[in-house]
């Protein structure tokens, strides 16, 4: 009797598998089974919701963190290579313009049309030395290169200076702007004469000898008088009129003048191989 309640068993649990296995299938094709799933998936939803969202209010934060932190590394990134351009190009332009001004005063210095026929010396300028009224540049040629004391050196527009020391392959030069330099010129058509000063660097020229009432315009050349025994040879422009005018009880006519010659931002000078008895 035994064997037979044992062989029962299987058949009873095949039997309950089978009338499961219909009721399942009856269940999903009329859609309950999808109704009861999605009542269970609803349930859950409602019972894990609030876990959930509290999961994400921390992980959604720190998410958010790890991206801006990987993307400022980005941007700085970003940031540094564009400034690391602009600084380049900055150089680049600051290059540019540099060469460009050394170009145009070299160039300019092979065509000064006051010089004539006088021998030159091209020269670099490698030092500005100023105060208030001092303004002297060293340029690199000397007495190798036939250069002498008293020397005039012009550049690009016109008078620059004299020499004042010379090295055997240096040498510095006094610029018009000095307050010791004097420079013997000429203005107007009958050629009168006067005497230009200078007043310190970046400051205007003075001219004295010039009688009151003087009629001078703005932007008139003065230039070297060249006269007999003169430390400079004749012709060469040296400064243009800025102001003029004579004061109720003055002798003479107050001038104030600019040098021709950018001498704030010489790169390259000629001196003239000229003196006094040439």
């Amino acid at each position: 009797m035994a064997p037979a309640r044992r062989s029962r068993r299987p058949r009873t649990t095949l039997l309950l598998l089978v009338l499961a296995s219909v009721a399942i299938i009856t269940l999903d094709a009329r859609g309950g089974f999808n109704r009861i799933a999605s009542g269970a998936r609803s349930a859950a939803s409602d019972v894990f919701s609030p876990i959930r969202s509290g999961v994400d209010g921390l992980i959604e934060p720190a998410g958010n963190f790890l991206a801006g932190a990987v993307n400022y590394g980005a941007v700085r990134q970003q940031n540094e290579k564009l400034q690391a351009e602009i600084g380049r190009l900055h150089q680049e332009q600051a290059a540019s313009g540099d060469t460009e001004q050394a170009l145009r005063q070299l160039s300019a210095l092979l065509h000064l049309p006051f010089v004539g026929n006088l021998q030159t010396v091209p020269a670099e300028v490698t030092d500005y030395g100023t105060s208030n009224f001092a303004a002297t540049i060293d340029i690199d040629v000397g007495r190798d290169q036939g250069v002498q004391l008293g020397m005039p050196v012009v550049g690009s527009g016109g008078l620059v200076g004299q020499i004042v020391q010379a090295n055997h392959s240096t040498s510095t030069v006094r610029l018009i702007t000095d307050g010791q330099s004097a420079v013997g010129v000429r203005y107007g058509p009958a050629g009168s004469l006067a005497l230009l000063s200078g007043q310190g660097i970046g400051r205007p020229l003075t001219a004295d000898l010039i009688p009151a009432n003087t009629s001078l315009k703005k932007g008139e050349v003065f230039t070297t008088s060249g006269l007999q025994g003169a430390v400079f040879p004749g012709g060469i422009p040296v400064a243009r009129v800025v102001t003029s005018g004579t004061s109720a009880a003055g002798i003479q006519e107050t001038v104030r003048l600019e040098p021709l010659a950018d001498l704030g931002n010489l790169r390259y000078v000629s001196v003239l191989l000229w003196g006094p008895g040439t």
